[in-house]
């Protein structure tokens, strides 16, 4: 289960940590859009387990559906359709559009397989219905989990998204300010 430490030093910790939002107002405006791109960064990430912790539940639920049928074929010959129609249906939630990558794909990888521990997805046909409504379980419970400290990171990003646009609006921050801090960052020391 991912959870926040007060004063931890993992990047979560931080951002939802209690002073992240403290004192927004006298904050520069660097060190807002620093704030929201580490924020952004954690939500990527978040995302991504996300993501994987999705497509380990459909692996399951197709093999509970296809032992329900009787259904002969093997998960195997079907995975790149049972991938792909959770990535093609309807989006749901509060999704944005990711720029960044994800920092800790392997991390994130190593999290979603612990969960079950010695239950290993690659051959889901030789696990017990037991084992199969367990890792359901578990997978689905992470899955919450993510998901609520995802919001939760995405209130972050919304909190100080308005704060900077206060301040374009108010006048004390204007874009010919932003395109040369950009043109700052391209600069060799």
């Amino acid at each position: 289960m991912i959870e926040v430490r007060p004063g931890g030093r993992r990047r979560i910790d931080r951002v939802l940590g209690p002073g992240y939002l403290s004192g927004l107002g006298e904050l520069p405006l660097k060190v807002l859009r620093e704030r929201r791109d580490e924020a952004a960064q954690e939500e990527t990430d978040l995302s991504y387990l996300r993501r994987l912790l999705h497509a380990r539940i459909d692996i399951v639920r197709a093999e509970q559906t296809r032992r329900s049928s009787g259904g002969e074929a093997s998960i195997v010959d079907q995975l790149a359709t049972i991938l792909a129609d959770n990535a093609l249906g309807p989006a749901a939630g509060s999704g944005r559009h990711q720029q960044l990558e994800p920092s800790r794909a392997g991390e994130h990888r190593r999290h979603a397989e612990a969960l079950i521990g010695d239950t290993d997805l690659t051959d889901v046909g030789s696990l017990s219905d037991e084992k199969l409504a367990s890792a359901l379980d578990t997978y689905a419970s992470e899955e919450l989990s993510v998901s609520s400290f995802r919001r939760e990171v995405q209130g972050v990003m919304d909190t100080l998204n308005a704060e900077i646009a206060k301040r374009y609006q108010q006048g004390s921050a204007t874009v010919d300010e932003l395109l040369e801090s950009e043109r700052g960052r391209g600069e060799a020391p």
